[in-house]
């Protein structure tokens, strides 16, 4: 294993590993280990009290950060008509039908996030094999199938995110970058923490966050505490 580096070793040294911090002060400490030559990003991670494995446990919404991530995205939107023009003024980078679906097929993968339209998906669901496993595939559930497809676009570009609990019960999520300040990244982790605490499934028994952590890029993980945590969103 490689001997962590002189910053690492630094900013570890600042950050008391027995400790659980309020929130703001946490994510200050992440943005002060943030030292690499790059805009590092601050992402959080929560672990929840459910069995990802059950249907009726899964966790899974959106949620719009007051700041955005600092991520250009790319959006592609699968429309046709007057629903392809709405896209494309909304800002939407790729707009197409038939030959975007072949072109995909074929092994094209150049955009970040995908929206369809209702008529189109019977059309999406041939590269639904090819979407699906790298989380590209349009879903209802978090607003990506819609007639509705300038909000879509919009609120993509402005920041919106997507939350799912992985196999292990951890929901990893991108704060945005440390440049932000810790001031706006605390504030995206609020609107972030308020969603998932409102995710909640009503088959979930028992504490429901169980720890939560922030960290940038190349930094050492900041623990939370999660019943403040809890405390805000009441």
């Amino acid at each position: 294993m490689a001997k962590p580096g002189k910053r690492f070793r630094a900013a570890l040294a600042s950050v008391d590993r027995t400790k659980r911090y309020p929130l703001d002060e946490a994510i200050r400490l992440a943005v002060d280990a943030a030292k690499a030559k790059f805009d590092e990003t601050v992402e959080i991670a929560v672990r929840l009290g459910v069995d990802p494995r059950q249907a009726d446990q899964n966790v899974r919404g959106t949620v719009v950060l007051p700041h955005g991530t600092g991520k250009t995205v790319r959006i592609l939107v699968f429309a046709k008509g007057e629903k392809e023009r709405e896209a494309t003024e909304a800002g939407a980078d790729i707009v197409g039908g038939e030959d975007l679906v072949k072109k995909i097929s074929e092994g094209w993968l150049e955009f970040d996030k995908a929206i369809a339209t209702p008529d189109m998906m019977g059309l999406v669901g041939r590269i639904g094999k090819v979407l699906g496993p790298r989380g590209l595939m349009p879903n209802p559930k978090v607003g990506t199938v819609t007639f509705d497809v300038a909000k879509a676009v919009t609120e993509l570009k402005a920041g919106k995110v997507e939350f799912r609990v992985e196999k292990a019960g951890i929901v990893h999520v991108p704060l945005g970058k440390a440049s932000f300040g810790a001031e706006k990244l605390t504030e995206n982790a609020r609107a972030l923490l308020n969603s998932l605490i409102k995710a909640k499934p009503a088959a979930a028994k028992g504490n429901y966050l169980l720890s939560v952590s922030v960290s940038s890029t190349m930094g050492p993980g900041v623990k939370i505490d999660p019943l403040a945590v809890r405390a805000m969103a009441a």
